[in-house]
């Protein structure tokens, strides 16, 4: 699987979560952040209740780092790439095709084996070989997952290699208690129900105390459908109005940073 947008991800990182101390209290729940303007309706809900949360699930690219850091997008573009090579198709129709991968099988690899003999490995390693160098962290991210009682864990239709790549590009890959990525879903990306039940099986997840963070709304619903509490994270967030989707934030950090927790309500 790969890191491209339609609905897809890339890949994640895992490590042993140390447990850092928690920041000042949540604001009230009636606060809300400021659209990116200024003006307008409320952009970022803060004070969100996850007091109920024991386990904490994160998609990886743009949910951890905002969009506009690009990375799926160079991933994306060695994608094409690599199915200009394969298909011998120019550029225009090898992107069409692409997009139809995306739609009907959640990432192009999936389309790929179906219609063509591919090295996976190989494709994994290839469109994920990109620069990283100028994703900074998050400011704010490592101090809001760190006030997170419970297991961290990365869920990602990226390859393994790439997720780990990003999360310690971050900062952040020590926060993390596990990574489940494209091999580990036998190459079936989110959000096939198959992949959900390897992930909640390899982590024995309780799905009513798990919040899964995403930045692609279908991906939400069947973590819904499974009793999860559901963030939708990005620009798209805010114009969402999936009966599945419970929080949105502008931003991830904040809206961690800002959330009610267990310790909290007592």
């Amino acid at each position: 699987m790969v890191a491209e947008r339609p609905g897809g991800d890339a890949p994640e990182s895992s490590g042993a979560g140390a447990r850092g101390h928690r920041p000042s209290p949540p604001v009230a729940a009636s606060q809300r952040l400021p659209s990116p303007e200024g003006e307008g309706e409320p952009a970022t809900e803060l004070g969100a209740d996850l007091s109920h949360v024991r386990t904490w699930l994160f998609d990886l690219d743009d949910t951890l780092y905002p969009p506009e850091r690009q990375i799926l997008k160079r991933v994306s573009g060695r994608i094409r790439d690599y199915m200009i090579r394969l298909t011998g198709l120019p550029e225009d129709e090898a992107r069409a095709l692409q997009l139809k991968y995306l739609a009907d099988h959640g990432a192009a690899l999936g389309g790929l084996m179906a219609d063509y003999e591919i090295d996976v490995a190989d494709f994994l390693h290839d469109v994920h070989d990109v620069a990283l160098d100028d994703l900074e962290p998050t400011e704010g991210l490592r101090a809001a997952l760190e006030r997170l009682e419970g297991p961290r864990y990365i869920f990602t239709n990226g390859s393994i290699r790439h997720g780990e790549r990003v999360a310690e590009q971050l900062g952040v890959r020590d926060l993390f208690d596990g990574l489940f990525a494209i091999e580990d879903a036998d190459m079936r990306p989110k959000p096939h129900p198959d992949t959900f039940s390897r992930m909640l099986d390899r982590f024995a997840l309780d799905p009513v105390h798990t919040a899964f963070f995403e930045d692609t709304e279908r991906n939400l619903d069947p973590a819904k459908a499974l009793g999860m509490t559901t963030v939708l994270v990005g620009p798209r967030a805010l114009d969402s109005e999936a009966a599945f989707v419970d929080h949105r934030a502008l931003a991830l950090a904040p809206f961690l940073a800002t959330a009610v927790l267990k310790g909290d309500a007592a």
